[in-house]
């Protein structure tokens, strides 16, 4: 949201001068651009905008092997549009916002982003993670309450995984990691079919003027908590944001 500030320009008090050229300085005229030459310094000026993250930056601020426990590895970005990406879906239109959210690659209004997936072995947890920068706190926050509106909004959905097969999922909001700001967390658990048991678990909070999501498969709370405390401890460090929790 943009706010456009127009400037009043005042009377002209040369009006009651026979001469219409502006030079003469020895006329009381100046006495009158005084008062007008101070205003400007009442006006506060508007604080330097910060600069624009990048995805370099956000890359820095991305979890490594050395902030994770042992055993865990670094997984390979399989990268391209090979129709191989989990997807979900719903007929049920109070779905519609949080099916846009699970599938996009990037939350609306992100401005630069970084990811990274890391394993905790052939049974997991498999932990990934995004940074998104959205321009301002302002726009964090915003986000966090359309995430949240969403998932109280929807029950269930359907998870499609390529190669595994389609199975109903259940949405539940469940406790977030009070790390960071506004954290929202949902749990999805597929309940049938083929997938029966799948559990993931989302967790996105702010860190200043970016948005920070861990998705978790096969995690138990404690992976949970530990792997979000340790990414928004590691985001703040390396940008430097203030040090709030929630």
């Amino acid at each position: 949201m943009m706010l456009a500030l127009s400037g009043c320009s005042g009377g002209s008090e040369t009006a009651t001068s026979t001469t219409p050229s502006p030079v003469p300085s020895s006329t009381p005229t100046p006495t009158t651009s005084t008062p007008t030459a101070s205003t400007p310094s009442a006006v506060p000026s508007t604080p330097p905008a910060k600069p624009a993250r990048t995805a370099a930056q956000l890359a820095k601020a991305l979890l490594a092997l050395a902030d994770l426990p042992p055993g865990f590895s670094v997984e390979k970005d399989e990268g391209g549009d090979d129709g191989s990406d989990v997807t979900v879906s719903s007929k049920d239109s109070r779905c519609a916002k949080l099916v846009a959210f699970s599938n996009a690659d990037n939350p609306p209004g992100s401005k630069a982003s970084a990811g990274q997936s890391y394993s905790g072995g052939a049974q997991g947890p498999f932990v990934d993670e995004t940074i998104d920068a959205m321009g301002s706190p302002a726009a964090v926050r915003a986000l966090q309450k359309s995430f949240k509106q969403a998932v109280a909004a929807c029950r269930t959905m359907t998870l499609k995984v390529p190669g595994e097969g389609t199975s109903p999922i259940s949405v539940r909001e469940v406790a977030a990691p009070q790390v960071g700001a506004d954290p929202v967390a949902v749990r999805f658990t597929a309940t049938s079919g083929p997938l029966e048991g799948f559990e993931v678990t989302m967790v996105t909070t702010g860190v200043d003027d970016v948005v920070l999501a861990l998705t978790v498969v096969n995690g138990l709370p404690e992976d949970i908590d530990g792997a979000t405390s340790a990414a928004v401890e590691k985001a703040q460090d390396v940008l430097g944001a203030t040090k709030s929790g929630t």
